[in-house]
């Protein structure tokens, strides 16, 4: 079998799979597993799935052949959101200085706290926003002008006080080892609208993040695309420049690489009539050629400088400390509104144990427009009502202090909220306890917050299971309840 080979010089991830006799077993079921070889072969990239890129066609999904991995699949049940941008905030951002309201904290500032050390109060005002009246802090003015759309979960809870197990567990549903990403379960049990985008896009990631998006022991197809590296997101969404996509023009002209890629298509087809059902090789094929497609349309969804000025304004995307994230919602935007499922654009570093006063604010500043233009954008385009957006950190920050102005993690008790995509608006779930140190209504355990994002996608996560290593795996594990009440 021939080596992954791609025509325009970008590693190719990915090989294809198609669905069996075994979907009974697994409930959305694949009928051949990759060796760790194969799988090794194709998850190199850091560019990875961008061979999958394609704007032109709003109904290229229909254009999926149905044997195709990546081929739109029903949902268990009719689904509220058809997407996902997930804006993850590195770090944990303090849920008593944003979005939970603890007047008590405020009154027992430096008395003892629960777990040692003096309370702290926060050094923003909350006030009462929208119609809805939800309590948030002035840290968020932008997000907190749009309080009539957000679901406020204020009870989330997980098992890892520290940051690698946190952020693997929000991600994967476990810090014991490397599972699947809740992304790479989204594409695996929904397929993807076009067929040549990455069902799956990760912006900009932090270095060393790869189990956050990755696959793991699912077909490395329904693996996340990294778009852009962390530390120089700057350089994802150059207004006219394609300088963001390294190495997409190849040193050929467009018709050698297509006698090249006709040759070795020939080849693997060759193989494929020879031993009949060969999925990885069936991959391949679909590799090269979503490859050389990409190489033209590619640039075009990363090239934001055709959106408006007024567009480009409302995400903060030109100038200040807002340009790097409002160019990475622009492009969250544009991904879903060509097809893309699941988008993640990561924010980071949050974590201030101390000189949180001065590091809140400038992460706040940073990113408070352009989610705020993010949703704006969406609800102005219709979009928001079957696109989910979710925020939020690994965990929260601790009522009590430490050192003179900073808190330590806190995973018992903190906040994120969601918005569209079938959540109610202006509306706060669960609580913690008068300080904000544990949940005590409506605990809402990572699991939990799985099962209920996709419960939203129409996919019920006990069914939702992919045989592996001779047992039925599921995002959720053996546990997960959904929020029924915070369902439209």
């Amino acid at each position: 079998m021939p080596e992954p080979f791609c025509i325009c010089g970008i590693p190719v991830c990915g090989l294809g799979v198609r669905f069996g006799d075994d979907d009974r077993k697994t409930g959305r079921g694949v009928g051949t597993m990759f060796s760790r070889r194969q799988t090794l072969k194709t998850v190199s990239a850091g560019f990875g799935y961008l061979a999958f890129a394609d704007l032109l066609h709003k109904s290229a999904a229909a254009e999926l052949s149905e044997a195709s991995p990546l081929a739109p699949k029903a949902p268990h049940f009719p689904a509220k959101a058809k997407r996902i941008i997930f804006l993850c905030m590195q770090g944990g951002p303090s849920h008593v200085d944003s979005f939970d309201h603890k007047p008590q904290l405020q009154t027992d500032h430096g008395k003892a706290g629960r777990y040692g050390g003096s309370l702290l109060k926060s050094p923003w005002d909350f006030r009462q926003r929208g119609e809805s009246g939800l309590w948030i802090s002035d840290l968020f003015p932008e997000v907190a002008s749009m309080a009539d759309d957000l679901t406020l979960i204020r009870s989330m809870q997980c098992d890892q006080p520290v940051h690698p197990g946190a952020m693997t567990q929000m991600h994967t549903g476990t810090a014991q080892f490397i599972r699947p990403s809740l992304g790479s379960w989204t594409l695996y049990g929904l397929g993807t609208e076009n067929k040549s985008l990455p069902g799956f896009v990760s912006l900009s990631p932090p270095s060393g993040s790869a189990r956050n998006y990755g696959s793991a022991f699912l077909p490395a197809i329904y693996g996340g695309a990294k778009v852009g590296r962390g530390g120089r997101s700057s350089r994802v969404a150059q207004l006219g420049s394609t300088e963001s996509v390294p190495d997409i023009k190849p040193s050929t002209d467009k018709h050698m690489q297509r006698a090249q890629l006709d040759y070795i298509q020939k080849l693997n087809q060759g193989v494929l009539e020879k031993e009949h059902y060969q999925p990885d090789v069936e991959g391949i094929i679909e590799s090269y050629e979503l490859a050389f497609r990409m190489q033209d349309v590619m640039p075009e969804i990363m090239d934001v400088s055709k959106e408006t000025p007024a567009t480009l304004e409302l995400y903060g995307a030109t100038s200040g400390p807002t340009q790097t994230f409002g160019q990475q919602c622009l492009l969250a935007r544009r991904f879903a509104e060509a097809g893309v499922r699941f988008i993640e654009v990561t924010h980071g570093n949050w974590d201030q144990h101390t000189n949180l006063t001065a590091d809140h604010k400038a992460r706040a500043e940073g990113c408070d427009k352009p989610i705020a233009g993010l949703l704006k954008d969406l609800k102005q385009r219709d979009m928001l009502k079957d696109t989910l957006v979710v925020w939020g950190g690994e965990f929260g920050r601790t009522p009590a202090a430490q050192g003179a102005d900073g808190r330590n993690h806190n995973n018992k008790g903190y906040t994120t909220w969601m918005a569209g995509g079938g959540v109610k608006g202006g509306f706060s779930y669960g609580s913690t306890d008068e300080h904000g140190d544990e949940a005590i209504e409506n605990q809402c355990h990572i699991h939990d917050w799985h099962a209920t994002i996709l419960h939203l996608l129409g996919l019920d996560h006990e069914r939702l299971t992919y045989r592996y290593a001779g047992r039925d795996f599921r995002l959720t594990d053996v546990h997960g309840v959904v929020a029924q009440d915070i369902i439209a």
